[in-house]
């Protein structure tokens, strides 16, 4: 590693390590799933998990705050929930004889939005500041989040009555989209061990804090990206919009996203470059959220990932130095 990125870096991958190996007492035989949330973290994304209950959603997002020191606030979405629920209001203070400002569930460090598809999309929406700004506004005033901020949000594939399906350009807003799947049997099996009798949670013990882990989020930004990976990375972001099975190619907003992930994911393999290789592991979680097929790739019982790894495939790797 250069000399001028190499220590901030080390400080960066050992920050990862404890932060994997505290959150994997919670979440058990699930090591790509972490290392995919503590990218998402680190490259200051958001995570829309996707998956059927109780498969350790919740969990998720509660392990990752407590291990980094951070704050964690659940918003339960409902179909009666408000966009004031989330953002906050304005109440007016009869001692004061004024407004006082009083914030809402999305104020913490990491956000857990539990079931989001079954909001009205006018309260889905008032994530979108929040999550593209880092702030809210209310009553014309702005009230920047805490950071590090984190939006973990959640839906039930299965169940489709009475959900609003998030719309594109809020699933844009999303880093990346992860599954949790169920565990193998040893993790079952180790997780009646650990977990029968007592709340995992209870004995998670922060391993870092939220300035230490600022310091992580500025290290990764430093990891260098050659030309030619950015063009190769463009390459496979533009593959995307067209390929014949495409309807809604991948945004400009996921080559960023797609290139802050990389640049986390070559730190976290304790490497101050990136490689093809960390774009093409990272494809898939980012950008398949993001990419509608055609009518006829549906019918014909074709699925993004499918696509995605033929436009992997197509697009040559040159020269990274």
């Amino acid at each position: 590693m250069r000399s001028d990125t190499g220590e901030q870096l080390g400080r960066l991958t050992a920050l990862a390590q404890s932060l994997r190996t505290a959150i994997g007492t919670v979440i058990e035989g699930k090591p790509e799933v972490v290392e995919l949330a503590l990218t998402a973290l680190l490259a200051e994304g958001h995570l829309l998990v996707e998956d059927v209950p109780g498969v350790g959603k919740t969990m998720l997002a509660k392990s990752l705050a407590l291990a980094m020191g951070g704050t964690v606030r659940r918003i339960q979405f409902t179909p009666d929930l408000l966009p004031s629920d989330i953002t906050g209001v304005a109440v007016f203070n009869q001692h004061t004889s004024g407004f006082e400002f009083r914030p809402g569930g999305v104020f913490a460090n990491v956000v857990l939005g539990d079931e989001i598809n079954r909001a009205s999309p006018k309260t889905q929406s008032a994530l979108l500041e929040a999550m593209e700004e880092g702030q809210v506004s209310v009553d014309g005033t702005t009230h920047p989040l805490p950071s590090p901020f984190l939006v973990v949000a959640t839906q039930n594939p299965i169940e489709m009555e009475g959900t609003y399906p998030l719309p594109e350009a809020q699933r844009d807003r999303f880093m990346m989209r992860i599954s949790m799947g169920y565990p193998s049997t040893a993790a079952e099996v180790a997780m009646l061990d650990h977990h029968g009798a007592a709340n995992p949670l209870a004995t998670l013990r922060p391993v870092t804090d939220t300035a230490g882990l600022r310091a992580g989020i500025a290290a990764a930004t430093t990891v260098h990206v050659s030309p030619a990976v950015k063009e190769y990375l463009v390459a496979v972001v533009a593959g995307t919009r067209h390929h014949p099975e495409v309807r809604l190619g991948a945004s400009p907003r996921s080559s960023l996203h797609l290139l802050r992930a990389s640049r986390v994911r070559a730190a976290l393999r304790g490497r101050d470059y990136v490689l093809p290789e960390d774009v093409r592991e990272l494809t898939i979680p980012v950008l398949a959220h993001r990419v509608l097929l055609t009518p006829t790739a549906q019918l014909s019982q074709g699925t993004v990932t499918e696509v995605l790894t033929k436009v992997v495939a197509a697009v040559p790797i040159r020269d990274h130095a």
